[in-house]
């Protein structure tokens, strides 16, 4: 993939294609998967955020536009009468075990800390440390195009969350850059134009979401 050529998914395409990256690793005995096994993937109620209840159509339709970015399509190998479907992801980005165990749970679970991510996708891949983990997403958010950025740290929290960018630019990503470029110093004001900036990022996200869900609703 080059920076030409970006890849913008919906929401249903990350959760189908997180779901297959996840399922070849943790039941290899069932993959590739069948569309009704990728149905019942995608709408597990475990390791995925938000829960999401897609039906056969709409997932097919997610398995149509990943194979137009050629990160997932019918099993090239699969016989049988029953269709089966597998990922290409290694193919696309040439990542390693650990990029790719990071990658699948930021499309599950979206943002993540560090964290977080060691311990769920400890099935996938073992990290000995969390700087092990902040590597590998050091790496993904290097690569070009990006696949991961950092997000600001919520109030309260220790640890920034990082999320995957195949669902096109992260906005909050703006503001984590005025955290970090902003002095040691207090200064209220500047904190008062983070906290507004954060609400307005917020309000944007949910903006996008709800246009989607729309979109989605039309040409599900």
């Amino acid at each position: 993939m080059t920076a030409s050529d970006p890849i913008v998914l919906t929401a249903a395409q990350a959760r189908v294609l997180g779901a297959l990256v996840e399922k070849e690793v943790t039941t290899p005995e069932y993959y590739p998967l069948s569309l009704n096994a990728l149905v019942n993937a995608c709408n597990q109620r475990s390791n995925r955020e938000p829960v999401m209840n897609l039906d056969e159509d709409e997932v097919r339709q997610a398995l149509h536009g990943l194979e137009d970015h050629r990160l997932a399509g019918r099993a090239r190998s699969a016989d049988g009468r029953v269709a089966k479907f597998e990922h290409w992801l290694g193919e696309a980005f040439n990542l390693s075990r650990a990029e790719t165990a990071l990658l699948c749970f930021l499309l599950l679970r979206g943002p993540q800390t560090p964290g977080e991510l060691r311990s769920r996708t400890e099935r996938m891949h073992r990290f000995e440390e969390i700087a092990d983990v902040q590597a590998g997403l050091q790496k993904l958010a290097e690569r070009t195009p990006s696949l991961a950025a950092v997000l600001p740290r919520q109030p309260g929290t220790k640890e920034a969350r990082y999320a995957h960018l195949l669902a096109g630019p992260v906005e909050s990503v703006a503001v984590a850059a005025a955290v970090a470029s902003a002095p040691n110093a207090a200064d209220p004001a500047q904190d008062e134009r983070i906290v507004q900036l954060e609400s307005a990022v917020e309000e944007l996200k949910q903006t996008v979401a709800a246009l989607q869900q729309r979109i989605d609703s039309l040409f599900g």
